[in-house]
This record gives C-alpha cells, structure tokens and sequence, in this order.
C-alpha cells in the first residue's frame, strides 16, 4: 500500500487534537445557527449556490455532490439527472474561479462520465481521473453476483480539472495559446523575432508561438521577457502587448498566476488503495452506529489532493460539505476553507458528533 494511504501515529494525534479545538469552539458558534467559523474555515448552512459569490476567489474546489444515486435528500436520482443537477453550480465555478483553479470531482464512474461534458462546456480542462480503489472490503459479504451481472465496484473517481484561461478578442474566445499568437501578430513584428525576444535560437518561433500541435506555454521568466521586447519594439499605435486588463502590460506574477499549483510526489500514482472508512475516522451519529455521512471521504486522501495543489493560506471551497473533511484538512495545513452543507439532519449531526 502506498505510504499516503497509511495512517501515521503523529498524524492522526495532530486530527484529534484539532477536532478538540474545533469542538470546544463550536459551542460559541451554534449562537449563530448557519454560519460555523473556527479560524481559518467558515462552514455554512444553507444552499451554497447563494453563497458562491460572498465567498473570495477559489484556488481549489473539492466537489463530492450528487452521485446520482439518491443518497441523501435533494441527491439526483440516476446518472441521467446529473447533468441538470450540477449545471449551476459549475457555472458559478466558472464564473468565479480563476484561471488556475483546479477542481477535484469527486464521483462515480458513471457520475462523472456524465457530467464531464458540462465541465469541459465552462472552461474546466480535463487533467486526470484519479481512482480510490477501496479493495474487497467494500463489498465483502454483500455481493450478489447473479443479480449484478457484472463485475462488483469496489471503487469511486477523483477527477482533476484546471479551470482554462479564456480571453476574449474581438468577439471571439481564445485558449492561451491562440491569444500570445495573437498578440505577436498585432506588434507588426516577423514571427522569427520571437527568439530575439525571447532570448532563445528558435526555440519561441519552433515552441512558444507555433500553430500546431508541438506548442509549449512560456515560462514565465521568459514571458516577461518577451513582453519588454514587445512593448519596446512593437507597434506604438497596438500598445500595449500581452495586457490582462487592456490598459499594462501583464507582468511575472501575473502570468504565473494563471497556471495550477501542483506539486506531486514520486510513488503516488492515479490509484490510490485506501480501504472503507470503519475504523475510529468513520463518524456516527451520538448514541448510535449509525453513519454521519453515507459517503465520507479519508482524511489522507483529501490531504493529499489539497497539498498537492494548493500553498499555505490558499482558499479552498467544498460547495457540497457533508463532515467537510476538506475543511478539516485545511485547518490542518494552513488554508483558508468556505464549506457549505445544505441537509439539516447531516449538518446538526456534524456540529452534535465529536467530528467538531
């Protein structure tokens, strides 16, 4: 088994005492009964899709919403439902994110076949598909092959996306790629003066600004670099070049900004064997054995997607909360969390459970 989907002695210390502090906190915060903040993460109650656009631009966006398979109140009822079901919450994702977000789906396999049209229609660019393989655990003593006629599915799918950075010229919406094309073509400048600019021998006019399929994006010291060079010998009357906003230059920080944080470690693949939550991070209604949460996620495999793709104080968003586990991993490492759950009975049972 991989080492991230381990539990570590001092990690799971760390959880605990977090979810003391949080808990000893959450008592102040049932005066207000929507709204739960404990530093750095808010969760509310209510319908995120009101919340969207009181909450600061997202870095990343864990979704585990619908699955289709009405498994809480307000859950589509088949795959087929899904695509309505998300539509507006993935057009306030783009609406609101940058570019550079990147976006974890968490689904099954069929959810997310479904809904990755409407994904891909907003301007969220396909990345990976991630599989949590939960082993035979999953369906020991509870298979029925003759009923299922198939294989039993043992597993669910954590899809990575980017949101795509679009700009929009002369009425048309252009890729990145289209648009720094574009904007060496507006200096008036011969295409082989890329590598000037650029400070390369034909790397610009063979990578950076080709048309086919061989195109790289600049990096980023060399993309300011070109900039000067642009602004400086292009053109005066087209000025100025390379420009997010119309009215300067964009500058370093800028461009990086428009490119996803990710930052992967060696021996962790797209399949990650962890098995079904039923030890003593399975969260139960008080009193009960009863689960919190039909479809609670690890606590490792949300640290993971988080650390891998965001920085210290970066924003985090779990529109659809449940336990927000997202939100527990980022009081952990430093993030900033907004988290949402729309269910009374799951969002009373969270703030009643130990869990906070």
């Amino acid at each position: 088994m991989c080492p991230f989907v381990t539990f570590v002695v001092a990690f799971c210390s760390e959880v605990s005492t977090a979810i003391d502090v949080i808990h000893h906190r959450s008592r102040r915060a049932m005066e207000n009964q929507n709204i739960f903040k404990s530093g750095n993460v808010t969760i509310y109650h209510g319908d995120v899709a009101e919340l969207y656009q009181e909450w600061p631009t997202p870095d990343v966006i864990i979704s585990d919403g619908a699955y289709g398979v009405s498994g809480f109140k307000g859950d589509a009822r088949e795959p087929s439902e899904l695509k309505t079901w998300y539509r507006r919450h993935i057009q306030a994702w783009s609406r609101y994110a940058r570019p550079g977000t990147t976006l974890w789906f968490w689904n099954t396999e069929i959810g997310w076949a479904t809904v990755h049209p409407i994904l891909d229609e907003y301007g969220w660019e396909y990345a990976g598909c991630n599989i949590w393989n939960k082993g035979i655990q999953h369906i020991a003593g509870n298979c029925n092959l003759p009923v299922l006629k198939s294989f039993p599915i043992v597993t669910e799918v954590c899809v990575q996306y980017v949101r795509r950075a679009e700009f929009y010229c002369d009425g048309k919406t252009l890729n990145l790629k289209e648009w720094l094309r574009k904007e060496w073509d507006r200096t008036g400048l011969p295409i082989y003066k890329t590598n000037e600019a650029c400070g390369v021998v034909n790397a610009a006019s063979r990578k950076y600004f080709t048309k086919d399929h061989l195109w790289y994006a600049l990096p980023p010291e060399i993309f300011i670099r070109m900039v000067s060079y642009a602004n400086e010998y292009g053109d005066s009357k087209g000025r100025p070049y390379f420009s997010f906003d119309g009215k300067r230059p964009a500058n370093q920080q800028e461009y990086e900004k428009i490119f996803p944080t990710f930052k992967g470690k060696y021996g962790i693949t797209n399949v990650w064997n962890h098995p079904p939550l039923h030890n003593r991070e399975r969260v139960r209604f008080p009193g009960s054995s009863k689960y919190a949460h039909l479809n609670q996620k690890p606590v490792n495999l949300m640290e993971l997607i988080i650390e891998s793709s965001s920085n210290l104080g970066d924003v985090i968003w779990e529109p659809f909360g449940g336990l927000c586990t997202a939100g527990l991993v980022a009081y952990l490492t430093s993030r900033t969390a907004y988290c949402a759950e729309i269910d009374d009975h799951i969002y009373d049972g969270y703030f009643s459970s130990e869990r906070v």
